[in-house]
């Protein structure tokens, strides 16, 4: 009898841990709420964003531990992707409002109108990237001057 006390009591105490730390986590979590809803840049919100995402991951899984659900853990995992690719989209989105933000900061060039600039530089852009893929791919060029070379000996 004294082992089937011990166990009970021993799942009593985890059990009150789990739900301390719980406690604790969601705590934490509305203070990284607070922070990214006032913080006063916008990496401020993005690490608020970021550590939101880690603290709601680390809920699930002693929520997992608590309820002794083996399935909260693969949630968990997807949620923990879902989250790496919201902060990526979140900072990709911010990179681009600065930049345009620099854009509008800037004086026109000769003259012309600041969305005039703004087509023009992802004109520019759109180049620098489709000649930095083309440049990687070295073997379609050889293929390219290779089909050129044997048109040309065809042809005399």
């Amino acid at each position: 009898m004294q082992v089937s006390e011990s166990i009970t009591t021993l799942e009593r105490v985890y059990h009150s841990m789990y739900i301390a730390v719980l406690i604790i986590l969601a705590l934490m979590l509305f203070g990284c709420l607070i922070r990214a809803v006032r913080g006063p840049r916008i990496a401020d919100r993005l690490v608020a964003v970021n550590m939101m995402g880690t603290m709601v991951m680390v809920i699930i899984a002693v929520l997992s531990l608590l309820l002794k659900q083996g399935y909260l853990i693969d949630i968990c995992l997807i949620y923990a992707m879902i989250s790496f690719l919201a902060v990526i989209v979140i900072s990709k989105v911010y990179l681009g409002v600065y930049v345009e933000k620099q854009l509008i900061e800037e004086q026109p060039i000769e003259g012309k109108a600041i969305e005039e600039q703004l087509i023009e530089k992802q004109l520019i852009e759109k180049q620098l990237i489709e000649k930095k893929l083309w440049e990687k791919q070295p073997g379609q060029q050889k293929d390219e001057k290779s089909q050129e070379g044997g048109e040309s000996y065809g042809n005399s």
